[in-house]
């Protein structure tokens, strides 16, 4: 081929620039697109080879080599697959296809640095640009008599073509990096990029520096391959020792045997594993592959909880392994991590438009051949393809959370706890996953028993006393006839709840004594769960445990007129609090003083307000106040009713009232400094006395 000059076939001399500033968010990225058109040439070989096209060595092994010269600044890749003609060269290198440079710019200026887009033109090999101030090409084709090609470019619109001296089929890029990014000339700056995209690409990836002194590994004669180069010869006498036998005499004992061993030039090891876990079926996978696999990926050694592994082939391809990590943390700082392959190239972590958002939450890889390997996430959005993506792995969560639940209930509740963030996140996300995981969320009772809430509407019927029963039924006689042209409201069964056990422990002990049954919904998660499941189901209410008082825990006695006056009115002034909310109740358990009140509706209001901020609006206008319960059984409210002028009535009010508060919920500062101060004042008198 004689030698030619020519000019890139595109519209506008800034191309380049452009190239640099808008294809990519990430400038390591192009390692991961030369690394994979290497992997696509070798693939196209392995095909032609297997039609018929193109016969392979006897000895071929597909790989690519990476090669380092932090002296040079120089970056090389190689791979053996097809190779090309100088007409390839000059139809896929340097006809660059696209209308204008301007318009390209103009098109794209507004978008996101998330948005990668250079898949829509089939421009990865130009990603090289963005480090590199001068690429080269040597190439040489698989045909028969093909001439191989030196092929140049510095970064402007033109190019020059050559005859080249490369021998073998294959392709070598190198890369003359520009001063900004001669860290990709480091060896182990490049190891880091090529296990962040390349670590399961289908083909064998070696990293090298040049110029790198030899270096040796020995092993057993019998692991000897064919293709090790042998410097030495090793045998190893065996090794014995003295010692004594049963019978009290010495002898030579061999402990350990003669070896011959080899010292060869030290093996390449592969940066990349091309038959991943996930690519392969579910059967073939061991319980510690799985657990293997996690802590390579992942770099976390805590075991997961359980894997779903997904594997589809119709009617779109995808494949992965989702992982349900153990987790220490609150709900709001949980960040899991779900890698989006393609092929074995890595995409990207976390795309919630492929992902379903509660299971970003979870850590795992999926692989899906359909999808692009640059695409816009405004383009993600809108396609239907991605959402049935999204609705298929739902599904399988779905099923095999069901399917654990009904087969392996003990380890479903042992992996409750960890696993129900997850669950009543996507309960509350998607209707789909919450109408087939309804019958299977547990709630966990004071008693540490897991309970459906089927279950739980049972136990809770059970509490109801036939006093109750009776008093209820002729209660709803009364409102069918008043307001018999009225539309029935549904019959609620209330399951109470506990957000803090130890700060509730007063009122946990009191639901114990009285035959009762409370379940445990501590996590952040829970108070938006509470509301979807009332939404869900018209038959079920949740009320928090301090927010009424039961039948049970009263006696059936009537309380003196007077006596609730007396007491009403003396706490109102000790607490400076007018509209202070004051009942008189005789509990059964007598050790119980004081406690606190506030009834569900307003308390899920008050959180609202937290929720948007509404500190300056009063509580009360929504019927928000908390109603202090005293004990007529208690001495120290006994001895409050009878001595209301004492010396230290006041005191013993606020105390009580603080102590009752305490159990409801935190103490302001103020209100903590106060409660401590009058604690001490309270010890100091005892002293005295």
């Amino acid at each position: 081929m004689a030698e030619k000059h020519g000019s890139l076939s595109i519209n506008s001399d800034n191309i380049f620039p452009i190239i640099k500033k808008w294809l990519y968010s990430d400038h390591d990225i192009f390692v991961r697109e030369l690394v994979s058109n290497g992997c696509d040439a070798v693939t196209k070989l392995k095909k032609l080879d297997v039609m018929g096209e193109y016969t392979l060595p006897d000895d071929y092994k597909p790989e690519i080599h990476i090669i380092v010269d932090p002296e040079k600044k120089t970056l090389k890749f190689i791979d053996n697959g097809l190779g090309m003609t100088a007409d390839e060269v000059e139809e896929y290198i340097t006809q660059i296809a696209f209308s204008g440079a301007t318009q390209f710019l103009e098109q794209y200026k507004d978008k996101t640095t998330d948005d990668q887009i250079i898949g829509h033109f089939g421009l990865g090999f130009y990603s090289a640009f963005m480090v590199a101030d001068e690429v080269h090409i040597d190439t040489l084709s698989y045909k028969e008599g093909a001439t191989a090609v030196h092929w140049t470019c510095d970064g402007g619109t033109e190019y020059d073509m050559q005859d080249g001296d490369k021998t073998t089929v294959g392709t070598e890029i190198t890369l003359f990096l520009n001063e900004e990014s001669v860290e990709f000339a480091n060896e182990y700056r490049m190891r880091e990029v090529l296990q962040k995209y390349c670590s399961f690409m289908p083909v064998n990836i070696y990293l090298a520096k040049e110029n790198q002194e030899q270096e040796y590994e020995t092993i057993d004669e019998s692991e000897l391959r064919e293709d090790d180069v042998v410097v030495e010869h090793i045998h190893e006498d065996a090794k014995t020792e003295e010692k004594e036998n049963d019978k009290g005499e010495k002898e030579v004992v061999e402990v350990s045997p003669a070896k011959d061993k080899v010292k060869i030039n030290k093996r390449p090891v592969s940066l990349s594993n091309p038959h991943p876990l996930w690519m392969k079926h579910p059967n073939e996978c061991t319980e510690e592959e799985y657990k293997e696999f996690y802590r390579t990926v992942f770099m976390d050694y805590k075991e997961p909880l359980f894997w779903i592994h997904l594997n589809m082939d119709y009617p779109f391809n995808l494949k992965g392994i989702l992982y349900f990590p153990k987790i220490n943390t609150e709900y709001d700082s949980i960040e899991g991590t779900i890698k989006l392959y393609n092929n074995q190239v890595f995409i990207a972590d976390n795309i919630k438009e492929v992902i379903p958002e509660f299971l970003l939450l979870l850590k795992g890889v999926i692989d899906c051949p359909d999808l692009p390997l640059n695409v816009s996430r405004s383009a993600l959005q809108n396609d239907g393809f991605v959402q049935k993506i999204s609705e298929y792995i739902t599904k399988k969560v779905a099923d095999k959370l069901t399917g654990m639940c009904k087969t392996d209930r003990e380890s479903y509740e042992k992996y409750w706890d960890d696993i129900s963030p997850f669950i009543k996140f996507g309960c509350i996300k998607d209707n789909k996953f919450a109408d087939k995981m309804h019958d299977y969320i547990l709630f966990k009772n004071i008693d540490g028993k897991y309970l459906t809430l089927k279950d739980c509407i049972e136990e809770n019927k059970k509490d109801q006393s036939v006093e109750e029963k009776a008093e209820d039924t002729k209660e709803a006689e009364e409102k069918k006839e008043e307001t018999s042209d009225d539309k029935k409201e549904p019959e609620k069964t209330t399951i109470f709840y506990v957000t803090d056990e130890i700060q509730q422990s007063q009122y946990i002990n009191m639901f114990r004594e009285a035959g009762k049954d409370a379940v445990i919904m501590k996590h952040n998660i829970d108070a938006p769960f509470i509301t979807h499941l009332e939404q869900k189901d018209e038959h079920v209410q949740f009320k928090r445990i301090d927010a009424d008082l039961s039948e049970e825990m009263k006696e059936d006695a009537a309380i003196d007129e007077d006596t609730v006056k007396k007491l009403t009115d003396i706490f109102r002034t000790s607490l400076k609090k007018d509209k202070l909310e004051v009942k008189v109740e005789k509990l059964k358990n007598a050790g119980v003083a004081a406690m606190v009140t506030l009834s569900e509706e307003s308390r899920r209001m008050q959180d609202m307000m937290k929720m948007y901020n509404m500190y300056g609006m009063d509580p009360s206008m929504f019927g928000g106040q908390e109603t202090l319960i005293l004990n007529a059984n208690h001495p120290l409210v006994q001895y409050v009713a009878e001595h209301t002028d004492g010396e230290n009535t006041s005191m013993i009010c606020e105390q009580l009232y603080d102590l009752a508060m305490m159990s409801h919920k935190q103490l302001s500062p103020e209100e903590m400094t106060k409660f401590v101060k009058r604690s001490n004042d309270i010890l100091l008198k005892l002293a005295e006395a």
